[in-house]
């Protein structure tokens, strides 16, 4: 199955206004109070005039409505129905992603069984190219070896905002992304129990949700040790926002292809041709296209892992500092199969760099954490920039690729500052 390159190489834009950002910025942060701590020009930059992007602050938060804590506090809400929101860059600093804090994607409505939080009756099928067709339980699933790892998940979409010009969809900033701990089997362990044949090449996965939501995975990855079907989310049984009683945990690629509610797989001997899987849906095009010119469906390819990418925590955007006083600015860097080599920061537009201390992640699949500290010698306005390198040399690009559905945004995450004297 080819594999595009997309998002590893520099691609200029059209001109244009970045209406998505404005409505972004205008839902999401008190401009009065804005303009008021740092004048209009500073304000401007905030807005994305001159590149820095939506910003945050926490905002009120919507009523639950569903009954099982969603809306979770501080969280960005984008839709009720289905349920998606995320949360700001400086909520998103722990090393492990509290569930409090882990974005919430839905393409439909949460299933009964998962708002009961009942899983009696509850199997998972396996059938298709299989010598023994299985139906696993719960209690068979616990039967075999636990394993647990700290995972980036990341919804496809995350980064939509900074499309130009914008493309359609729940227009994610850049808080659809977590790294949290999860427990389950390895997914190989199942389909070897099933006895896959040999005539396997493609995993399609299904879940309880309505409309059905379908996506699949190659039977490579699916063999993978690292991908697991997980019953545990930090410790406690899933949620229910999150894939009670059992959602598949793909690392590195994208958070469409990991199944929640899961409760059948159909292992198959071709390429996965759901809707979700058809068309533009979850594709990419196979090589950079001018923005806004959709190419032909037959040049778009299915997106798979994720690239490099890197978003800082602190400070928060639009924060005041002190000239002269030391600042610690720190975030956090992933690369989806790749490695990540090194994050970069720069306060002056990109003219100067300095390179942060990497942390090593937690095991393969979690994300890098990265410091460094800066001092601002006047004052005025900023912005703080972070650039993440993978191990193949690929960077974040200065300005983010076209792609029809505004899929991998990647463009390099940029906190606007005001310094004090």
């Amino acid at each position: 199955m080819p594999e595009s390159n997309y998002g590893q190489s520099y691609l200029p834009a059209k001109n244009g206004t970045r209406a998505d950002e404005l409505a972004h910025f205008d839902r999401i942060t008190s401009r009065r109070h804005f303009l008021a701590t740092v004048g209009k020009g500073a304000a401007l930059a905030g807005l994305g005039v001159f590149g820095a992007g939506p910003s945050y602050s926490e905002g009120p938060v919507q009523p639950a409505t569903d009954g099982i804590g969603l809306p979770k506090p501080d969280m960005i809400v984008h839709s009720q129905h289905p349920f998606n929101g995320e949360f700001p860059p400086h909520l998103l600093a722990a090393d492990v992603t509290p569930t409090a804090r882990h974005f919430v994607r839905n393409n439909g409505s949460i299933p009964e069984r998962a708002l009961r939080r009942d899983a009696q009756g509850w199997s998972l099928t396996v059938d298709g190219e299989v010598r023994n067709q299985r139906a696993f339980s719960l209690d068979d699933l616990h039967s075999l070896p636990q394993v647990t790892l700290k995972v980036v998940l990341e919804c496809a979409g995350n980064g939509r905002s900074s499309f130009a010009p914008t493309v359609g969809g729940t227009q994610w900033i850049r808080g659809a992304v977590a790294c949290s701990e999860w427990t389950g089997v390895r997914l190989r362990d199942v389909l070897q129990a099933a006895e896959v044949t040999e005539k396997a090449v493609y995993l399609a996965n299904y879940g309880e949700d309505d409309p059905p939501f379908s996506r699949g995975i190659p039977i490579e990855k699916a063999m993978d040790e690292h991908t697991l079907i997980a019953l545990k989310m930090n410790g406690e049984p899933l949620p229910a926002a999150h894939g009670f009683p059992a959602r598949l945990l793909v690392p590195g690629w994208i958070g469409s292809s990991m199944q929640k509610w899961l409760n059948r797989i159909w292992v198959r001997d071709t390429v996965h041709d759901s809707e979700k899987m058809s068309g533009y849906s979850y594709r990419v095009p196979a090589y950079p296209v001018e923005p806004g010119e959709p190419p032909p469906e037959a040049d778009m390819v299915i997106a798979t892992s994720w690239v490099v990418k890197s978003l800082i925590t602190a400070p928060q955007a639009n924060a005041t500092v002190q000239a002269g006083v030391p600042l610690s600015v720190s975030g956090h860097a992933w690369a989806g199969e790749r490695s990540v080599a090194k994050v970069l920061v720069s306060t002056d537009l990109g003219i100067q760099w300095q390179e942060a201390q990497l942390t090593p992640p937690a095991n393969k699949y979690a994300w890098y954490g990265w410091s460094t500290e800066l001092t601002f010698a006047n004052k005025g306005y900023y912005e703080i920039w972070a650039r993440a390198f993978d191990d193949a040399g690929n960077a974040q690009p200065f300005r983010q690729p076209w792609n029809p559905k505004g899929y991998l945004g990647n463009v390099i995450h940029r906190v606007p500052v005001v310094v004090s004297a």
